[in-house]
């Protein structure tokens, strides 16, 4: 796990503007989602085309907040990343044409191919029979046109979203963000989350907390959760 911390001067920045660190003292379980986001062979496997080595490392943590929240009745989205492969050609030009290299381009067509196994959930974590599955084709699983999401999100009565998976400041980032916009309330969970340094992680975290989404660690979650639950 990322051992990088928010900075005291963006906390005291944050008190000053609105007073208080945390912006949801409270959650209901019922209307609440769990959005994993990218928790993939792509993304988590050793020599995957887009690795993200410390996502091995919230394999634990996510397998104990997910156990945890099943039991309150939040639900359970994965989330995986997919774009449709036409003789070696992305349905997402403007991303692999420009921003992947040509010697990884290739390999890296593939594993999104929604037919590759790297769309498989990392088989160290626990999916659940009744979690769903969403597939994405963009960072964000909420840009129009990207997946089903929110249409599913406000047909189940979720009004609350906690955000987990990998990378943070990419996929998770540009969901958490366009949740917000949407009037979704929003929480990134901080010690669930993983980019490719410390320091990728912190910056997305500081600039989600003053703008966009409260962050919590997995245990604060649960408590929030669980204030709710005993005031109900």
């Amino acid at each position: 796990m990322h051992r990088s911390e928010i900075r005291q001067e963006i906390v005291e920045r944050v008190l000053t503007r609105r007073g208080t660190f945390h912006i949801f003292e409270s959650l209901d379980p019922s209307r609440t989602a769990h959005l994993v986001i990218d928790m993939q062979n792509t993304f988590v496997a050793p020599g995957s085309p887009a690795e993200v080595p410390v996502a091995r490392g919230i394999v634990g943590p996510l397998n104990a907040l997910n156990g945890a929240l099943r039991d309150m009745g939040v639900r359970i989205f994965w989330i995986t990343h997919a774009n449709s492969n036409h003789a070696g050609d992305s349905d997402w030009p403007t991303f692999f044409d420009y921003f992947v290299a040509e010697d990884v381009r290739a390999r890296t067509i593939r594993s999104l191919d929604p037919r590759g196994d790297g769309q498989q959930i990392w088989p160290e974590l626990a999916v659940a029979e009744n979690d769903s599955h969403v597939i994405k084709n963009r960072y964000s699983a909420l840009v129009p046109g990207s997946s089903q999401l929110e249409r599913v999100l406000r047909a189940g009565g979720y009004e609350n979203l906690l955000i987990s998976g990998t990378k943070t400041n990419v996929c998770c980032e540009s969901t958490a963000r366009d949740a917000m916009m949407m009037d979704f309330k929003v929480v990134m969970v901080s010690d669930c989350m993983a980019a490719l340094s410390d320091d990728e992680h912190r910056a997305s975290l500081e600039t989600m907390i003053q703008q966009f989404t409260d962050v919590m660690t997995a245990d604060e979650v649960l408590a929030v959760l669980r204030s709710k639950r005993n005031k109900g």
